[in-house]
């Protein structure tokens, strides 16, 4: 396993980091076995969120008594200061540790991204954690593009995790600049939520960029671990033949996959169309059938609301066909 710096926090993790979102799918008991698996293969940097339902509790369960073999992550959707002090408390019983490594503020969009730094904000519930020793560093997450520029301004955000992968390539450019800041990029969703089957190839192109920091693929098997560990082994740059099958996947679901980049907004109607494609992804790829219904639920307006007016697609840079996929999710989510 390749160590890395993670930016400016002066971490030393692992180039493969562990993704909490699948272990959703085991037992309490299968997620500390598997953290065997972790350990063999060297990976020492955790990735977990409060919204992963019960991902916080299994890992604190498997790291009991070998915490500080790990650079443990975790992040909130809060927005205020209120929110904020709730969510690191939660998350410190959650993990049965007294100190987080990287607490990460998720997903905000540019209004969010506001509300957080305001008076009140969450981002001053992240400082005062930080003074008192319950975290360690602060991060960014996002999967807008003028969230991460924002990010790479703040001087209190010292890693951003964006989508990276063959499919997803719209940060390269700022994932550069993150290594001119030195600020730790941490790569998520390196197989796109499960739309690329290649694992071998969708692994080494990430980790060929010398830009990206850590890659976090999800993982809830042995077998998993031992392949996305076995990919990263090789980070050579992909050769012609490799690089003409990851433009050939990139050609085949630019047809039909969300991105997230949010041009199609704002919907004529309310939708969250990006937030209703990406529910949907883990509906159908991830197998987190209840998890993804939960997070469907809470959206205010659900894609059965299309009016049909077209006015996103006009707007979508890749040309997607958004009204007959939001009504192939409403019919998949029953509203």
């Amino acid at each position: 396993m390749e160590y890395v710096t993670l930016g400016k926090t002066g971490l030393r993790v692992s180039r493969v980091g562990f993704g909490g979102i699948p272990i959703q799918r085991i037992t309490r008991e299968e997620c500390s076995a598997l953290f065997d698996s972790v350990i063999e293969a060297g990976i020492n940097y955790i990735d977990t969120a409060r919204a992963y339902t019960v991902s916080e509790a299994y890992l604190g369960e498997a790291l009991r008594g070998r915490r500080d073999q790990f650079i443990l992550a975790t992040k909130s959707m809060a927005r205020t200061r209120e929110a904020m002090a709730k969510d690191i408390e939660t998350s410190l019983r959650n993990l049965q540790t007294d100190y987080i490594d990287l607490y990460q503020i998720h997903n905000p969009n540019d209004t969010q991204l506001d509300a957080v730094l305001a008076p009140g904000g969450a981002m001053e519930a992240l400082r005062e954690a930080k003074a008192a020793g319950k975290i360690g560093h602060i991060g960014l997450t996002a999967h807008a593009k003028s969230v991460f520029e924002r990010a790479l301004e703040m001087e209190e955000i010292e890693t951003v995790m964006f989508p990276y992968n063959v499919v997803e390539r719209q940060g390269e450019d700022l994932i550069a600049r993150c290594k001119d800041k030195n600020v730790g990029f941490i790569a998520m969703k390196p197989m796109a939520g499960g739309a690329i089957e290649d694992a071998d190839l969708a692994m080494r192109y990430i980790v060929s960029n010398p830009d990206v920091t850590v890659v976090i693929p999800g993982m809830y098997c042995k077998e998993e671990v031992a392949q996305n560990v076995a990919a990263a082994q090789n980070t050579e740059p992909l050769n012609s033949e490799e690089l003409a099958r990851a433009d050939a996947i990139l050609a085949h679901l630019g047809e039909h996959f969300c991105r997230r980049c949010n041009y199609c907004a704002p919907c004529t109607v309310g939708i969250s169309i990006p937030s209703v494609f990406l529910f949907e992804g883990y509906l159908s790829r991830y197998g987190l059938e209840d998890w993804a219904r939960e997070r469907y639920a809470t959206l205010g307006v659900k894609a059965s609301a299309c009016v049909g007016c077209g006015a996103c697609e006009s707007r979508c840079p890749y040309h997607l066909p958004i009204r007959q996929m939001l009504k192939e999710s409403a019919e998949k989510f029953g509203e």
